[in-house]
């Protein structure tokens, strides 16, 4: 007589019915990502357009004594880095998930098994690989086009990436919490936007601003993640201040999004 033990049966259900909308969120999320060219072209193109045209300046090219023999386009290999992650978290993001709010998608959602979480997270997932992928781009692209040596510490520069890519999309989720409608996303999007554009170093460097400015600049997330990604590409370990504040804010950043974000 055999005897009938069904438990696999009631356990696999749950995991089957909790994987189902997430599967279903992340295929549709993808389809039309890739539809938005512009975003694409933002992210994954931009900031390398944006270090060849500067690599193409004479003068970048050259050692610089003030740069401790450095050349300016190796500084901006790292810029163009956190670049291509400020387009992806903080201007391509936000619109996507304000605009579902704006028009009632999120409302409808909520009634659906899809958890805020899944859809929150299907959108860093994706705009972080559309970072990650500029990163490799930009990265070719200076070492092929100019001579940009490849990060003198692997592991350390591969943690501090990382670290930044959660920074910037923790702080677009913030965005996205926060705002309710895509005028309002724009507006906080694009102020936080220049902000962070020139605490990475986009017009001036941070190594190359005076002290007292720089200081300052170096306890802002991207101003700590430009000190942690130009230490480990000259073969130092990015330290572990520079890493711990870009944690920090990371933490803070996406805690709060986490919190205050609503359908409705």
């Amino acid at each position: 007589m055999t005897d009938p033990h069904p438990a696999p049966a009631p356990a696999a259900a749950p995991r089957a019915a909790a994987t189902g909308p997430m599967r279903a969120v992340l295929r549709a999320e993808t389809r039309l990502f890739l539809r938005e060219p512009g975003s694409l072209f933002w992210i994954l193109v931009f900031p390398t357009a944006l270090m060849t045209i500067l690599g193409l300046v004479p003068s970048f090219r050259n050692p610089d004594e003030n740069l401790g023999g450095r050349r300016v386009i190796d500084l901006y290999v790292p810029v163009s880095v956190l670049l291509a992650m400020i387009m992806a978290g903080l201007q391509a993001m936000p619109p996507v998930l304000t605009g579902y709010r704006e028009r009632g998608i999120l409302r409808r959602l909520s009634t659906t098994p899809v958890r805020p979480s899944a859809l929150l997270g299907t959108q860093i997932a994706l705009h972080g690989v559309a970072a990650l992928g500029s990163t490799l781009l930009v990265m070719a692209v200076g070492r092929i086009a100019f001579g940009v040596d490849l990060p003198g510490q692997p592991f350390g520069y591969a943690l501090a990436l990382l670290l930044a890519v959660a920074c910037v999309l923790a702080l677009g989720a913030l965005v996205c919490s926060v705002a309710r409608t895509t005028r309002i996303s724009a507006a906080i999007g694009s102020v936080v936007f220049f902000v962070m554009m020139f605490t990475a170093g986009v017009w001036v460097p941070v190594q190359a601003m005076p002290d007292a400015l720089r200081r300052i600049v170096q306890v802002t997330p991207f101003g700590a993640a430009s000190q942690a990604l130009d230490r480990a590409a000259t073969g130092d370990w990015p330290g572990w201040l520079w890493l711990g504040l870009v944690a920090v804010w990371t933490a803070v950043a996406a805690v709060a999004a986490v919190r205050t974000f609503r359908w409705e």
